[in-house]
Order: C-alpha cells, then structure tokens, then sequence
C-alpha cells in the first residue's frame, strides 16, 4: 500500500464528496498521518470507508465522519477542548492541531494507554488522554469552548452542556439506530442552547452512556 496515494484518495473520494470543503481540514487530514493510530494488525484499513476495530470491541469512527465532525465543531487557536472517548486518539489530535488545548476522555484504560501512546508517537503535545468516565465531563476544568462526543449517544447529558461556557458548544451524534443525527448544541445563555441539525449517519454508542438523559433535541 502507498500510503500518501491511499491518504489523497481517502480525501478526494470519501471526505470531500461528503460535503468536508474546508481548506483547513483537508490539509490537515493530510497532514496527520492516519495510519499512525491504527492498531497494526489492522493498519492495512487505515484509509478505508470503515469503522475500524480497536480493542475491546469499539471502534474508530469512518474518516468521513471524523471530518465532517471536525468540519462542524470549527476548533480554533484559542481554544479549550474536551473530547468524549479518545478511542486511539486520531481525533484528539485532529483537535490538537487546531486548538490550544485538548483534553481527551477514555473510560477503558488499554485504550486510554493506546491513545498516549499514538500522540506521543505523533509529537502531539497540547492533547491529554485521562481514564475516566466521559458521561461525568470534566467539570473542575470547565467551562470549555468545545465539547466533542467521538461516538453516539442517546441524549445528550445535561451535566455536559453545563460545562459549555456561552458561546461554546458541543458536537456528537444523537438517536436510536436506524436514525441518528449529528447535532451541534450552543450554549447561548446560562440556561438556553440552540440546536443545529447536521447530517444524518449511524455509528455506535460511547461506553457508559446509556439509554435516556435529560436534553432532547
């Protein structure tokens, strides 16, 4: 496999077409080299339209919808990030490259290790990865500009959106199979969010959370 032809044709043929026109992602999925957090046995998927596995039974989202989520999240320079399930941690340094600091949190310890490990391997300094239980957040940090659920939930916890300062606000995929949709929710006053439908896709549900919350869209 010739990784840079497998990487250009990742992007031209399945991101871009999905509506990921933003200069600044494209490049950046050129950038970091995918590939790097895959699970070696599995490296040769790296740039497939595929949920690739990971251990444990989960899995990394598809490229397409790894883009499209960093598309609409829009990170900037200044900000803070907390993301929900660090997963290998390809999406933490997506992030990373585009904010000012990344906090990412993984509830199963080999895959929190796994996900250290690829950002160190990478050189990606402003990324953290803690063990821990992503439905609490991190509220002894908050407030955060940006929230991102790398997985489907439900509902989206109302605990979360309290740790979105106004402004911020928090991207992810919500609803029961068959139909899920990714939602980004803005905090516009200390009690009030605004809801924007994204696109519609199906992937699987972040460990630990569970069937019912308090926010509806």
């Amino acid at each position: 496999m010739n990784p840079e032809q497998a990487r250009f044709n990742m992007i031209e043929q399945q991101i871009r077409p999905w509506n990921v026109l933003d200069a600044s992602v494209l490049d950046l999925l050129a950038i970091v080299k995918r590939e790097d957090f895959v699970p070696t046995q599995h490296r040769t998927l790296a740039f497939a339209d595929f949920e690739v596995p990971l251990p444990g039974g989960q899995h990394m989202l598809a490229p397409r919808i790894e883009a499209r989520l960093l598309q609409e999240a829009a990170p900037m320079r200044h900000e803070k990030v907390l993301e929900i399930g660090a997963g290998s941690g390809y999406m933490a340094a997506l992030l990373a490259h585009r904010a000012q600091q990344v906090l990412s949190l993984e509830i199963r310890p080999e895959l929190a290790a796994q996900a250290r490990d690829n950002l160190r391997y990478a050189n990606v300094v402003n990324a953290e990865v803690r063990q821990g239980d992503g439905v609490r957040g991190e509220p002894t940090r908050a407030p955060w500009d940006l929230i991102v659920l790398s997985g489907s939930v439900a509902a989206v916890p109302q605990n979360l959106l309290n740790q979105l300062k106004v402004g911020g606000r928090l991207v992810g995929i919500v609803g029961e199979e068959p139909v899920m949709r990714a939602v980004r929710i803005t905090r516009t006053g200390e009690a009030t969010f605004d809801t924007t439908e994204l696109f519609d896709t199906v992937t699987a549900r972040l460990d630990g959370f569970g069937e019912t919350s308090q926010f509806k869209f």
